[in-house]
């Protein structure tokens, strides 16, 4: 049997993605926390091909909460120029707060609604 490293964390990843799907009219905003950085990507699971993604890399300002801040700002405006404004958020496993939580805050200021 494959020994997983976090058990918590796994678990509690699994558990909310049992729970939420994106389709094409309403995507999955999935978001990925690294030491340095924070992706996020917008996920159609019925095609399953991603059809944004932006990160921390290409938004330098300041600390790391608020490129995280203006990242999900750059998502937002991406695909809203698509023209879908709705998604659904998957924080995939991490507690909402801090930069996972500037992320999301970032997505709802450039008008995305979850």
């Amino acid at each position: 049997m494959k020994m997983i490293l976090n058990d918590k964390f796994y678990k509690r990843k699994m558990k909310i993605r049992e729970k939420i799907s994106g389709v094409p009219s309403k995507p999955r905003l999935s978001v990925f926390r690294s030491n340095k950085f924070i992706y996020g990507q917008l996920i159609d699971d019925l095609s399953g091909k991603t059809l944004f993604c932006v990160s921390t890399k290409e938004v330098k300002s300041g600390n790391k909460v608020s490129s995280s801040f203006e990242a999900g700002k750059v998502l937002a405006q991406k695909l809203i120029t698509s023209g879908v404004d709705k998604a659904v958020f998957d924080r995939n496993g991490y507690k909402y707060h801090g930069r996972i939580k500037s992320f999301a805050d970032g997505a709802r200021e450039g008008g995305l609604k979850f």
